[in-house]
């Protein structure tokens, strides 16, 4: 596989990836043609998994390279790490303002962002895409950083590693869009448009990613913590309070399980691979 992807350009790298992220969230998508709807348990332990995986790749596959790399620039890496992340969040946090969208479960009067009159199935798949960009982002960011071949920190296989990982936690995501939506009464074939509709970002924000540091070496690690801060603050302000919502008990166990597993899978993917 490394072999394969080595004889392409960065930018074509991070497309490629971005087109099989996206690839897995259709197939999730496509299960509504087999379910019309799917227990709050289960998919509470898919958001976890989702989550535990987003939050291993943030520093395996992001913050760790991203201070590997200033450490080789003559930067200081507590600086560029720090402002990175924060940058990343802040940047989610400003579009998670401005956007329009609504999460699962929630009255349309709950919709956050501008106000708008847009129908209630779009509001819910642009809360999934307001995620899914900083992981096309991420991969982007992470196969421009392998491409300068001079820096320890990144490494084909761990864009590569990264990408599956990100992969992996599209497919439920996938799901959790299109099943609900067909729960709602929408037909399975507008409901599996909706819910792959949501990753289509994810090559737009890797080439972006990917062409940027390419570009300009010398915000890699700016940009990987970027990346990491960007996905960080998706986890704790979307994915983990959507999978404790209106469960208690020994139910929100299910959440927890599926992020330590998730953690586990992207943690073994990046040093394995990586």
């Amino acid at each position: 596989m490394i072999n394969f992807f080595s004889q392409f350009s960065p930018v074509q790298q991070a497309l490629m990836g971005t087109l099989f992220t996206y690839g897995v969230t259709a197939l999730g998508a496509g299960l509504v043609f087999f379910f019309k709807s799917i227990k709050k348990t289960v998919l509470n332990g898919m958001l976890g998994f989702a989550a535990g995986v987003m939050i291993a790749a943030s520093f395996w596959s992001l913050l760790a390279p991203g201070i590997a790399m200033a450490e080789e620039l003559g930067q200081t890496p507590w600086i560029s790490a720090s402002l990175g992340f924060l940058a990343g969040g802040g940047f989610l946090y400003l579009i998670d303002k401005l956007l329009p969208h609504l999460h699962m479960g929630l009255d349309t009067s709950q919709a956050e962002g501008i106000k708008t009159s847009w129908q209630r199935s779009v509001l819910l798949v642009l809360a999934i895409t307001l995620h899914n960009i900083p992981e096309g982002l991420a991969v982007g960011v992470a196969f421009g950083a392998a491409a300068t071949g001079s820096m320890s920190g990144a490494t084909l296989a761990g864009a590569i590693a990264l990408t599956i990982g990100i992969g992996l936690q599209n497919f439920p995501e996938g799901a959790a869009v299109s099943i609900p939506l067909r729960r709602e009464g929408m037909s399975r074939t507008k409901s599996f448009i909706y819910g792959q509709a949501s990753g289509l970002v994810e090559p737009i924000a890797g080439v972006i990613g990917a062409y940027a540091v390419i570009s300009m070496q010398n915000i890699l690690p700016y940009a990987l913590s970027f990346a990491a801060g960007a996905m960080i603050y998706v986890v704790i302000e979307e994915l983990i309070p959507e999978a404790q919502r209106e469960e208690g008990g020994s139910k929100t166990d299910i959440a927890t399980i599926g992020a330590m597993i998730g953690f586990a899978v992207m943690m073994i993917l990046d040093v394995a691979l990586g």
